[in-house]
Order: C-alpha cells, then sequence, then structure tokens
C-alpha cells in the first residue's frame, strides 16, 4: 500500500505542476487574462501546446524526486506527464 500512495502523491504533484506552470506560462507571456486566453488557444486548436508548455514545470518535479531518492514519487510525476501526453495527442489528432 505504501507504494501505491508514493505514486498517488507522485501523480498529484505532476498534476498540480502541469497546472502550475500552464497558469504561470499564461501569466507571465499573455496579454490576456486565464479564462481568454485557454478560449482562444481552443478556438485556434493551440490548447495542447499551452499544456505542453505547462508540463515544463513537471521536470522540476520529477528530478527533484530523483534527487531525494523518492523513485516511487518521480514515478507517479512520470505517469501525470505520459496522461498529459496523451491528452495533448487527443487534442492535436481530433
Amino acid at each position: 500500500m505504501n507504494r501505491k500512495k508514493e505514486i498517488l502523491i507522485g501523480f498529484v504533484v505532476g498534476l498540480i505542476a502541469n497546472i502550475l506552470g500552464t497558469l504561470l506560462y499564461i501569466l507571465l507571456f499573455s496579454e490576456f487574462g486565464i479564462t481568454e486566453t485557454i478560449e482562444i488557444a481552443i478556438e485556434q486548436q493551440h490548447i495542447g501546446s499551452l499544456l505542453a508548455l505547462g508540463a515544463l514545470l513537471n521536470l522540476v518535479a520529477f528530478f527533484g524526486f530523483l534527487k531525494l531518492r523518492r523513485d516511487q514519487r518521480a514515478k507517479g510525476v512520470l505517469i501525470a506527464t505520459l496522461i498529459t501526453a496523451l491528452i495533448i495527442l487527443y487534442y492535436k489528432v481530433f
């Protein structure tokens, strides 16, 4: 059970890092507000790119967990990143 808990913690950290990375990118580099930027990205079919830029923050979480020797948590961050990649693929294909 401990192993599953560690993976779940890493997964949640990966999701939070992705969301924070996306919001940070919007706040730093967008002329519009958060909701307007997301609406424009969906309308222009750039939501996948926006999510990919947000996922860059997952690198910090992943390598941070590896440095702390929390391999199972790093695995959870990796799973969250792979799910983000599948969502991006979905938006790019459909």
